[in-house]
């Protein structure tokens, strides 16, 4: 969509969010965010929905409101202080999230959850006060029972929220929805013996069998699809609103019954998504005397689930459904507006009249041996870090349980500009390495940032079953691709390059890269979309052990194919944009991909050689 349709489509977002009064509050912390180890969350969901929304003109930044951090004394309402004794033990909460934790890691997410339960809170007094709809960016720990936590909730915000209200004086029936995946078994625990608050938990397995007084539970089982959900939500959420005549409803909008979630077994459509949150809304809101609805998130793994939500607030704010962005896409807008400053100093700017040479093409062909200061000629160590703190990757890190990540140049080598990343000032723990140089040689009349290497690794996790290491891995990764590509995105828009250049020296480098590059070639990009349809049944690492060992194969010929390096790009400039994208490009690798036609050998397979981490 061009820049000027933009702008008029978010121009009339805010005009029907005028309209509709503004009759929904946000409540969110940046404190929320907390990475959990190997949990496949996202820890920047709530920011991604919010950037979302702010970028759509569906909400102005001084209308999302920061909540407070609550209090033991507001704990306490709920959990028991032999619990909250317990939690001074990082070796508490190994068991809530399922995997060791470390000082940090300890601090951390008790911390966010504390912040997040001061979110729900808040937003139940805000609700109230006004018979509004309050929203939750975080929250909805719907696990944690009075006397322990499990499944990644620590602290039970809805519980604490409904007992903060009742301290106020707020004694009327409360009805919560939960429609997360996963039983809401410590809401109900906590409220077993009060018939005033009903809960009604939707999912697919029960967590326990312990009754309440006021509870349905709703059990479908695996692989549920969008008509026998619609249907249970339906059949069971207008009668309760009825019987149990609540004045108050907090939502529970759970995003891990979507048909892509990482540890779901549900199959529900985007569309399916968005009608269930309709109904919810439309039962409690479009009544003669519209109920105050309090939203929290709860869960939803992978990078994707931030969309789900994102659709529920655009239509819940604008009235109509507003497509969400592809998360690459998002992420590279949420990291601009990140880093958005006064404008780029002088020494970041290129003279009107310096032909695009840098000091390097200059003095390098005389073997002066030019000392570089400044990553690519342009940028200061001091700049690359306020940068990366600005948009909060090095926050990233240290919610990882780095605490001191620290940045290191080197601009001597001929091959390209090295930024490494440490865990700490002794350099003991390397966590990133990038190199990077300026390429005028692989497109003509274009200038690119090619990419050289990029490590990105967490030597203090490790390895498992499910996550087997790929060649040339000694660590787990961090899982900060996507994002090291939009800073590398911003990174070439500020130095007004025409795209980002990667070869990548195997396939696994080139598959992991596929969401954010394609090939510049379209016969290569031919050539990769074929083999990887013939490796499709396999995990990334065996794939790639696959193709080494030539057990990929032409099925007319029965010709082994072998991976050579092939040029990846990722258009930054309109032009080359023109160039590798759009019908024109399809066709060719349409045309090229005519005959192409590969299949896996039987043949089992045997340990492959050593493959030398390379580029990526």
């Amino acid at each position: 969509m061009s820049p000027a349709l933009t702008a008029v489509r978010r121009a009339g977002n805010r005009l029907r969010r005028l309209v509709r009064g503004g009759e929904v509050d946000f409540f969110y912390s940046l404190g929320y965010q907390v990475d959990l180890g190997g949990l496949p969350a996202d820890p920047s969901r709530g920011e991604r929905i919010l950037a979302f929304l702010l970028a759509e003109g569906l909400l102005r930044p001084g209308e999302v409101l920061r909540p407070p951090t609550a209090s033991l004394r507001v704990l306490r309402q709920v959990h028991s202080e032999e619990y909250l004794e317990s939690l001074r033990s990082p070796a508490a909460l190994a068991p809530i999230i399922g995997g060791p934790v470390w000082d940090q890691l300890h601090q951390r997410a008790l911390q966010a959850q504390r912040e997040a339960v001061g979110g729900t809170v808040l937003a139940t007094r805000r609700a109230l006060a006004g018979r509004r709809v309050a929203v939750n960016l975080g929250g909805g720990f719907h696990h944690a029972a009075p006397d322990r936590g499990g499944g990644f909730c620590i602290f039970n915000d809805v519980a604490v929220a409904i007992r903060r209200a009742r301290g106020r004086g707020f004694a009327e029936p409360v009805l919560v929805v939960d429609l997360d995946l996963h039983d809401g078994n410590g809401t109900r625990a906590v409220f077993a013996r009060d018939p005033s608050v009903f809960t009604l938990s939707i999912h697919n397995h029960p967590w326990d069998d312990d009754e309440a007084e006021g509870s349905l539970s709703v059990a479908l089982g695996e692989g549920v699809d969008d008509e026998t959900y619609l249907d249970a939500v339906r059949r069971h959420l207008p009668p309760l609103l009825e019987s149990v005549a609540p004045e108050l409803v907090i939502y529970l909008a759970g995003t891990d019954p979507a048909h892509d979630d990482r540890i779901g077994d549900w199959r529900i459509t985007a569309a399916g998504m968005l009608e269930r949150d309709r109904l919810v809304v439309s039962a409690v809101r479009r009544r003669h005397r519209p109920l105050p609805l309090v939203v929290a998130l709860a869960g939803g793994y992978g990078t994707e689930s931030w969309r789900y939500s994102a659709r529920f607030f655009g239509w819940l704010l604008g009235g109509r459904e507003v497509e969400s962005p592809p998360t690459a896409e998002q992420t590279v807008a949420r990291y601009r507006r990140l880093a958005q400053g006064p404008g780029p100093p002088a020494a970041a700017r290129r003279p009107a009249h310096d032909w695009g040479l840098t000091e390097e093409d200059v003095y390098g062909g005389f073997g002066l041996g030019f000392r570089q200061s400044r990553l690519l000629g342009r940028l200061t160590l001091h700049e690359v870090e306020l940068g990366l703190e600005r948009t909060g990757f090095l926050e990233r890190l240290r919610s990882l349980g780095f605490a001191h990540p620290t940045l290191r140049f080197e601009l001597d080598n001929p091959a390209g500009h090295t930024v490494r990343i440490f865990s700490g000032p002794d350099e003991r723990e390397l966590l990133s390495e990038l190199r990077v140089r300026l390429d005028r040689r692989a497109l003509p009349e274009m200038t690119l940032l090619g990419l050289e290497w990029v490590l990105l690794q967490n030597p203090r996790a490790a390895f498992s079953d499910g996550r087997p290491p790929l060649p040339g891995q000694r660590h787990p990764g961090l899982g900060l691709l996507g994002d090291v590509v939009a800073l590398l995105i911003l990174l070439a828009e500020r130095l007004e390059l025409d795209g980002i250049l990667f070869v990548p020296s195997h396939y696994h480098l080139a598959a992991t890269s596929k969401r954010y590059l394609r090939f510049v070639d379209p016969a290569d990009e031919a050539w990769y979309r074929a083999v990887e349809r013939a490796l499709a049944a396999l995990p990334l690492a065996e794939a790639t052990a696959a193709l080494e060992q030539g057990r990929v194969v032409d099925r007319a010929t029965g010709r082994p194919q072998a991976w050579r390096p092939r040029p990846m790009m990722l258009p930054v400039s309109d032009r080359l944009r023109r160039r590798i994208e759009g019908e024109t490009y399809e066709a060719a690798v349409a045309a090229a991909a005519r005959g192409l036609d590969f299949a896996l050998d039987g043949r089992a397979a045997t340990a492959a050689p050593p493959i030398p981490a390379g580029r990526g």
